[in-house]
C-alpha cells in the first residue's frame, strides 16, 4: 500500500492544523472572557448589595432634614411676625408718647426761660412773652430732632 501525499493534501492537513489551533486559542480566550464578566457580575451584585441601602438611608435622611428645615422656615415665619408686631408696638407707643413729652420739654423751657426774665427784668407780661417763645422753639426743637433722629433708621 502506497500512501500518496501531495501538496494539496499537505496544504489542508497545515490548514485543519491552523483552524484547529485558532479554535482552542479563541476557546480559550472565551473562557477567560466568561471568567472576568463572572467576576464583573459578581462585582456588581456586590455594589448593588453595598449602596442600595446607604441611598435608601440618606434619601430618607434628606427626608428628615426637608421637614426640620420646614419646621424652621415656619418659625422664622412667627419670628418676623413677632418682630412686626413689635416694631409696630413701639410705633405706636412712640407716637402716643411723642406729643406729651414734646409739651413737657416745651413747659419747661418756658418755665426755665421765663423765670430767668422775671428775675432779670422784674415785669410779669415780658416774662410770660418769652417763656411761651422759649416753649414753642423747644418744642419746634424737639420735633425736628425726632424727625432727623426716624430719618436716619
Amino acid at each position: 500500500m502506497v500512501i500518496a501525499f501531495s501538496f494539496g493534501d499537505l496544504a489542508d492537513l497545515a490548514l485543519a492544523v491552523f483552524l484547529v489551533a485558532v479554535g482552542v486559542g479563541l476557546g480559550w480566550a472565551f473562557l477567560r472572557l466568561a471568567v472576568t464578566f463572572d467576576r464583573l457580575s459578581s462585582l456588581i451584585r456586590g455594589t448593588e448589595r453595598e449602596v442600595l441601602p446607604v441611598i435608601n438611608k440618606v434619601g430618607g435622611s434628606v427626608d428628615r432634614v426637608n421637614a426640620q428645615l420646614d419646621k424652621l422656615d415656619t418659625a422664622t415665619d412667627s419670628a418676623v411676625d413677632a418682630v412686626g408686631a413689635v416694631d409696630e408696638a413701639v410705633r405706636s407707643v412712640s407716637f402716643a408718647v411723642k406729643r406729651p413729652v414734646q409739651k413737657l420739654a416745651g413747659f419747661s423751657a418756658g418755665v426755665s426761660h421765663g423765670w430767668a426774665s422775671l428775675r432779670a427784668r422784674r415785669g410779669f407780661s415780658a416774662s410770660m412773652a418769652e417763656a411761651k417763645e422759649a416753649s414753642a422753639r423747644r418744642e419746634h426743637d424737639l420735633e425736628e430732632e425726632l424727625k432727623a433722629t426716624t430719618s436716619r433708621d
